[in-house]
This record gives structure tokens, sequence and C-alpha cells, in this order.
């Protein structure tokens, strides 16, 4: 059993930072953990995964802005948002994969997941 609690979201202003934080209680080694996000209305979407090598991906909409990393030893992933933009308002959500291995990227890829975080942005 894996539990994950994020932390870090809050209220910026269009232009800000933000660091999210996610915690890991349960085995995550050799698995691919991510970051999701989901705006009122929408589907849940993915924001950047990393495997265990370290390997990454990004959306298109994040590239150059935002990154993501992960600390073993203390079992959290961390996501690094920077120039954030209204259109990055959403409740942020860690996860961990289902099955270990290669880097995924599809929401249906990860099977464990957090409360979430909200992430407000003001234009």
């Amino acid at each position: 059993q894996v539990q994950l609690v994020e932390s870090g979201g809050g209220s910026v202003q269009a232009g800000g930072s933000l660091r999210l934080s996610c915690a890991a209680y349960g085995y995550i080694y050799n698995y691919c953990m991510g970051w999701f996000r989901q705006a009122p209305g929408k589907e849940r979407e993915r924001v950047a995964t990393i495997d265990e090598i370290g390997s990454t991906s990004y959306a298109d909409s994040v590239k150059g802005r935002f990154t993501i990393s992960k600390d073993n030893a203390k079992k959290t992933l961390i996501l690094e948002m920077n120039s954030l933009k209204p259109e990055d308002t959403a409740m942020y959500y860690c996860a961990r994969a289902r099955v270990p291995g290669r880097l995924l990227t599809r929401v249906s890829d990860f099977g464990y997941w957090g409360q979430g975080t909200q992430v407000t942005v003001s234009s």
C-alpha cells in the first residue's frame, strides 16, 4: 500500500513561482512517479513524470517552466513551477505508477494518488 501526501499549493500572481512536494509512504523505488492536474470541468492531465533513473516527460504546456525531481532517500517528489500562468490553475495530484519499470505518461498508468493540493494563479 502506498500513501501520497501533497503540500505546497497556494495562490500566486501570474509570473510567480511555487514548489510542490509529495511525501510518499510505502514502496516507490523502481516505480514511475508523476504530477497531474485537474481544472474544474476538465479531465485530469499529465504535468510531468519521472522514472527510477531520472528520465522525465513534460506536457508541452509546462516545458521550460516546470521541473520535476525525485529524492529517493527522502521518498519525496518535487515539482518546481516558475512563470506561472492563470491557465495553470488546478488541483495538482501526485501519483505512483501501477507497475514498476519504464517512464509512463498516461493517467491510467498510475494507480496510487494523493489527495491533491490547489494551485491558483491570478492575472
